[in-house]
């Protein structure tokens, strides 16, 4: 039976984190009511003539140099020319042959390991509208409805070469894509916002042929769950299509959620469909090397980077580090417990961000921003739990009682609730004397070589200090008097 080789390319449109849109003042912000972010420019009035963003340039160079791309000492904006109801000037603004960012290169997860995913390129364009289909009200009933509010939003449109071999790349691909553009801040990333987008271009051909299959592109892709079940589908349905004697069409495709199927919307267009011609009201975009050196200082620490330094300023694991560094804002967070807690416990403030402040703010629905607990309280009680002030089940006290705002710090909590764990070796012997002598059964089981009697005493001893006895202290000198 013959072999197939899946081969998938990603094209993907991020919204810029600008306050205006790309070629005229116009609001950014989501959630308007319909048309009244769309001024004369947006909705192409005669006359009118479109000033680029600054700020938009800024964000692509970021990325550029995020990616290890080449910036374009000179680009050109183009008119890309089709006709759809919510496109209001009959083309769309956007880069063709002379893009702002050239090459690139993106490291994703596969496995235990690494891919380096090649970038073709990234260029600078402007959204188009929205078309509405459904509740418009029963005056506008069997009507579609046109909001020009996005026209003219500023994307970067970020191209991968085919690199990606199976929907799992792809979707690590987007992963790793999404997250760096959050990192270095030209993106929020709200997929349901339609801030981050993806495209997929998928083929397949016999294994060991050299030359790509008929791509057909699933577009608009909003979730990467969704991304991995139509790439799948889509995958099977080209193989099945080619194994049955048929041939594959290029063509632009639907994820349908609920089916779970692609479907055919039109014949894919090729470049020169478009008629593309530089746009004659923008002049050519020139980036000299002193503006991108000093967009370069501006940038935060990579994730990469990042990655590397914890593990060798904190010990922490590879895997430590890639789960910290998934966002700035959570490593930021921990870098800021540990800088509290002292260096001593950065493994312990590790396990506590990734685990139980994670939890809890998974559980409460909330942003590591959003924490009633700060970095600086975090650090606090940890470096209690490593001077031995406290245990660890304590710890878990304190930090409710700081997750409820029952106290500015751990400190405060701990002297105020008398929580301060029990150390002193002669106070524990007491105890463990009387313990001992109010239990011969348990002792006995025990010596008769029944490990459960062990920790049965230990629990007792914890009970009767309502936890504060150092758990490790009361094991050791239990075991020194059982013998």
């Amino acid at each position: 039976m013959k072999q197939w080789e899946v081969v998938i390319g990603i094209e993907t449109h991020a919204q810029l984190s600008t306050q205006a849109k790309i070629f005229s003042g116009s609001s950014t912000a989501f959630g308007a009511a319909p048309n009244v972010q769309a001024n004369a420019v947006d909705i192409a009035l005669p006359g009118v003539l479109p000033v680029l963003n600054r700020g938009a340039v800024i964000c692509a160079i970021r990325f550029g140099l995020a990616v290890d791309a080449k910036i374009a000492p000179r680009s050109v904006f183009a008119r890309k020319n089709y006709f759809y109801p919510d496109l209001p000037k009959g083309y769309q603004i956007s880069q063709y042959e002379l893009p702002v960012v050239l090459g690139g290169k993106l490291a994703i997860p596969v496995g235990e390991s690494e891919k380096v995913v090649s970038l073709t390129r990234a260029h600078l364009e402007e959204d188009a509208g929205k078309s509405l289909h459904e509740g418009l009200g029963q005056h506008f009933r069997g009507r579609s409805g046109i909001d020009l509010n996005r026209a003219g939003t500023p994307l970067l449109e970020i191209v991968s070469e085919p690199d990606m071999r199976s929907s799992a790349e792809a979707v690590a691909y987007a992963r790793t894509l999404h997250a760096l553009v959050r990192w270095i801040g030209i993106c929020d990333g709200n997929m349901q916002e339609g801030s981050f987008r993806c495209d997929a271009n998928v083929s397949v051909r016999p294994v060991g042929q050299p030359h790509f299959g008929t791509r057909r592109e699933i577009k608009n892709l909003n979730s990467f769950r969704f991304m991995q079940q139509a790439i799948d589908y889509e995958v099977q349905w080209q193989i099945a299509t080619l194994e049955d004697g048929g041939s594959i069409e290029q063509a632009t495709v639907l994820f349908d959620p609920e089916s779970g199927e692609t479907r055919a919307m039109r014949s894919k267009e090729d470049a020169h469909d478009y008629r593309y011609f530089p746009d004659p009201d923008l002049l050519p975009l020139l980036i000299d090397q002193q503006w991108i050196e000093q967009i370069r200082s501006q940038l935060p620490e990579l994730p990469t980077a990042k990655r590397e330094r914890l593990i060798a300023d904190y010990g922490l694991s590879a895997y430590d580090a890639k789960v910290l560094t998934s966002s700035l804002e959570l490593v930021g967070y921990y870098e800021a417990a540990v800088a509290t807690a002292g260096k001593a416990n950065a493994k312990t403030c590790a396990n506590w961000v990734m685990v139980d402040l994670t939890a809890r703010l998974n559980k409460e629905d909330r942003e590591i921003s959003e924490s009633p607990v700060s970095a600086e309280q975090l650090g606090g009680l940890l470096a209690r739990i490593g001077d031995g002030t406290i245990s660890t089940n304590i710890a878990r006290k304190v930090f409710d009682a700081l997750w409820s705002g029952e106290g500015s710090s751990a400190d405060e909590i701990i002297a105020r609730q008398d929580l301060q764990q029990i150390s002193d070796s002669g106070s524990l012997e007491t105890l463990l004397d009387e313990l001992l002598a109010a239990n011969p059964a348990m002792v006995a089981e025990f010596r008769a070589g029944k490990e459960k009697a062990f920790n049965a005493l230990v629990g007792q001893a914890m009970k009767a200090t309502r936890g504060k006895a150092n758990p490790q202290r009361v094991s050791d000198l239990l075991r020194k008097k059982l013998g």
